[in-house]
């Protein structure tokens, strides 16, 4: 293990620690201002994701955009790829994919134009520390390869550090939306 990596699993866990009592009080108004954000693309296909562990719930958002286009979420399809996504509606018969995030019992794959992102932690350049996979990463860049993508982190406003470990390959944010309010992300680490 090299000493990046150290740092990441150390910052890993400190981030799982601080979201903790984050999630445990939060409301059910925690997806508010996602919902305000999405209501500026209607129509543009996109994706969320299930919450888990102690995730903040984008779900209600993502059921407000599906009424007025395409709503997926992520698949993982194995280690070291690229994550697909699923057409997904608030009545989809759901079943457990990989790391217990619900995904469609039925795959209907489509790519999104912009991704809401769960993360651990964010600094204000649009830094984000996820789970350690990459596959948030690959995926952007995939997609950014292709076309203009959009990247919303949605956390809860106190996941947010000054100082992220981060690596070249790691993709930044567009937007970060928490249940506070919506923060522009500022474009220099």
């Amino acid at each position: 293990m090299n000493d990046l990596t150290a740092i990441k699993d150390a910052a890993r866990k400190a981030a799982f620690a601080r979201r903790k009592p984050l999630f445990e009080n939060a409301n059910a108004a925690q997806a508010g201002y996602l919902s305000e954000v999405l209501a500026g693309y209607r129509g543009v296909p996109l994706s969320g994701f299930m919450p888990i562990r102690t995730e903040i719930d984008p779900v209600p958002a993502m059921a407000e955009a599906h009424a007025h286009g395409p709503v997926g979420v992520p698949v993982i399809i194995r280690a070291g790829q690229p994550l697909k996504f699923s057409r997904w509606s608030p009545d989809a018969a759901m079943v457990a994919g990989a790391f217990g995030a619900m995904i469609p019992e039925q795959d209907d794959f489509f790519e999104p134009e912009i991704l809401i992102v769960p993360l651990l932690a964010f600094n204000r350049a649009g830094g984000r520390l996820g789970y350690g996979g990459g596959f948030y990463d690959r995926t952007l860049e995939g997609l950014r390869a292709k076309r203009a993508t959009l990247a919303i982190g949605f956390a809860f406003y106190g996941q947010e550090i000054d100082d992220l470990p981060l690596e070249d390959t790691d993709q930044t944010l567009d937007l970060i939306v928490t249940e506070r309010g919506v923060i522009e992300v500022s474009g220099t680490s």
